[in-house]
């Protein structure tokens, strides 16, 4: 059997392959295709199976993360949807929450919906408080709303009304009337399936996004499933998910909404995978690709989660991996508005990409910046990619002239801008935290981050950085290592439960959770199944809450006083006080059920005895000094535990590590580079 992992990014695609009962670990990177990525998707994985050589019959386990549904919804294409909303409140998408994104900025406007009010239909129904029927639902006039939809070119159909995590049946009346109307493959997505939680217009977000996304997915994920089952007959796709899990292609296809964090989690997956290995518990992560630059934290060895995250301009009130988007990326493109210089937000991507990809980009981005600067060899993917250093002269020089400078001198000030953003984002973002920068490990990858990461660990204060053995295809490394994940959730709000009511409801979502985990994959491929109990809770009077895990011991006896300790501790560890003495309260409970899969046991990659590791030797640029002579080392080549001392370049096929002047750094553990201050 064979595990391959695939990371699709707006630049590049990346893939992991390895096979059941060896030790190596296969990597490999194309340019990403958009907007057909399947284009890319066909290619990488054909280049794959040349170097794995399937056996006759021999089947993969494919784990794709992929930002399809993130670009549909920042681009905002998709289909026309149709939004059903309780009477009465058609105009829930406008009017949001009380609060605006910058609350001092007078010209602030309110978030524009994905859905036009006039795709927008009210039904006939209301539910109160405890899902207690007050007016019961007239399909009649539902049915008659979505004929009016259909005549409005509704593509897709959207559902939430009030009160419905509590109750789902109106939903799923409104659901038959549009199946029935329409026909049984209408595309819709219910609120109360996808995330049943209070908070209206959270809830009715999440099943927006769903069905904006869901028709572009169910094309890409279709294709792709087909292409795969083609090629390797009876192999399985998995979809990575927001949560840093996994679930089943055809799950992922119907919940579309829980992939559009997949790639950026697949990495923070493979940071705990390394983390656990190398006995680093506190990391800070940083993948900067060509669009973007990620951040986010493991502590004591288990990922941030979040319930908060922001995808575009829309909350995602869900259980994610704890990341946030910060600076820019290798394709960043740099300008000047009112003389100042800036990096971002809009990027060269892929096609045409950085000027120096010679694919017809005109205008400079950051990758160009690191080829004028001396970081950039003269070609990538092992000299597969060349890159042309006078078009990159040629794109830089506006911005050279703007500022009254050179052109290698208006390189090293895009990097030292990108830089200064990306130090404004981690610095406030570790506060929040409450972390020291000091107590961290920076682990950078990406296809830019190892170039920029060291540079931004010199900027914050951190000590130590640890540049992974396949830095560029390190997401896809996180899906070949994925477990398979579902969060299962029931609300309690302003309902009393004591102990053993808290146990009886865990216990049916432990049922609903196994139920899930059965459809994903057979239970012959899985090698443990584990199950978490985990509450949002807070002190009776507040208005915000907290993820706290609970005991399992407690949650199995019913011991609420334990699960009231497990709050407490968790409140002073995020706010550095808590009042064991004051009342808490249960808002949902939540079950986490996990399906782990067979995966490689991390190995080190064959290295050599030292002494020839020496490429070459090329200018370079730091914080405005030019170094005539920097060496540049061959990073297969480096013995175990040979020194190199900045600065200084670190070349291999997939990825460029730059080695600050006043850090070391020294092969380890796993083929892993760990980078020092001196």
């Amino acid at each position: 059997m064979l595990r391959i992992g695939v990371d699709i990014g707006g630049t590049f695609t990346d893939f992991c392959g390895w096979r059941e009962g060896e030790h190596d670990v296969i990597s490999l990177k194309v340019p990403s295709t958009p907007p057909a990525f399947e284009n890319g998707f066909r290619q990488g994985f054909e280049n794959l199976l040349e170097l794995l050589s399937p056996k006759i019959g021999e089947a993969a386990l494919v784990m794709h993360g992929t930002t399809v549904s993130t670009n549909a919804v920042i681009e905002r294409k998709g289909p026309k949807i149709a939004f059903f909303v309780t009477k009465g409140y058609r105009d829930l998408l406008e009017l949001q929450r009380m609060g605006v994104r910058n609350p001092l900025n007078i010209f602030e406007n309110r978030t524009r919906p994905l859905i036009a009010r006039s795709m927008v239909f009210e039904v006939e129904e209301r539910l109160v408080r405890g899902g207690v029927v007050e007016t019961p639902i007239d399909e009649a006039a539902a049915e008659a709303s979505v004929r009016r939809a259909i005549a409005a070119g509704a593509a897709g159909y959207a559902v939430a009304l009030l009160h419905s995590y509590a109750d789902p049946r109106h939903e799923q009346a409104v659901a038959r009337v549009i199946r029935r109307v329409v026909g049984d493959d209408a595309e819709v997505s219910l609120s109360s399936e996808i995330w049943p939680r209070i908070g209206e217009y959270e809830r009715a977000t999440l099943s927006v996004l769903n069905a904006f996304v869901r028709q572009r997915m169910n094309q890409y994920i279709g294709a792709v499933e087909s292409y795969v089952a083609e090629r390797l007959p009876g192999s399985q796709l998995f979809v990575t998910r927001s949560n840093g899990g996994a679930m089943a292609a055809a799950e992922a296809r119907t919940f579309p909404v829980h992939t559009l964090l997949s790639g950026p989690a697949s990495g923070v997956t493979a940071v705990q995978y390394l983390g656990r290995s190398l006995g680093e518990r506190n990391i800070l992560t940083m993948d900067m690709g060509g669009t973007s630059t990620d951040i986010s934290l493991v502590r004591d060895g288990e990922a941030l989660t979040s319930t908060a995250a922001e995808v575009g301009d829309f909350p995602v009130v869900m259980p994610v991996t704890g990341i946030e988007a910060i600076g820019a990326g290798g394709g960043s493109i740099a300008t000047i508005d009112a003389g100042v210089l800036r990096i971002g937000p809009q990027s060269a991507g892929s096609y045409p990409g950085p000027a120096c990809f010679s694919r017809g980009g005109m205008a400079p981005t950051l990758t160009d910046a690191y080829l004028l600067a001396g970081y950039l060899p003269e070609a990538l993917l092992g000299g597969e990619m060349k890159l042309d250093r006078t078009a990159a002269e040629r794109a830089m020089a506006p911005i050279a002239e703007a500022l009254g400078t050179d052109t290698l001198s208006a390189a090293e000030m895009c990097i030292t801008v990108a830089s200064s953003n990306m130090v404004a984002g981690v610095l406030p973002y570790l506060a929040r935290q409450g972390v020291d920068p000091e107590e961290l490990t920076l682990l950078v990858y990406g296809g830019a981050g190892a170039l920029q990461g060291p540079l931004l660990a010199a900027e914050i204060g951190v000590n130590r950085v640890l540049v992974p053995s396949t830095p560029s295809v390190f997401c896809a490394l996180g899906g070949l290592v994925s477990e398979l994940s579902n969060d299962t959730l029931e609300t309690v709000h302003g309902v009393y439960v004591d102990g053993p009511t808290i146990a009886s409801k865990f216990s049916v979502l432990k049922e609903r959770a196994a139920e899930w985990l059965s459809r994903q994959a057979p239970s012959d491929r899985l090698v443990v199944e584990k199950f978490e109990y985990w509450a949002e809770m807070r002190y009776v009077g507040q208005s915000f809450q907290i993820d706290v895990r609970l005991p399992d011991s407690a949650v199995d006896s019913g011991n609420i006083a334990a699960m009231h300790e497990a709050f407490h501790k968790e409140y002073e560890r995020i706010y550095s006080h808590a009042d064991s003495c004051a009342a808490a309260e249960f808002v949902d409970l939540r079950m986490r059920v996990r399906g782990a899969l067979s995966i490689p046991e991390p190995s080190s990659p064959r290295t050599s005895t030292g002494g020839k590791a020496l490429k070459t030797m090329r200018p370079m640029r730091f914080q405005g000094e030019v170094f005539p002579e920097v060496c540049v080392y061959d990073r297969g080549r480096l013995g175990l535990n040979e020194e190199v001392r900045g600065p200084a370049v670190i070349e291999q096929p997939e990825a460029t590590i730059i080695v600050p002047p006043g850090f070391a750094a020294r092969v380890g553990a796993y083929g892993a580079i760990f980078m020092s201050r001196s």
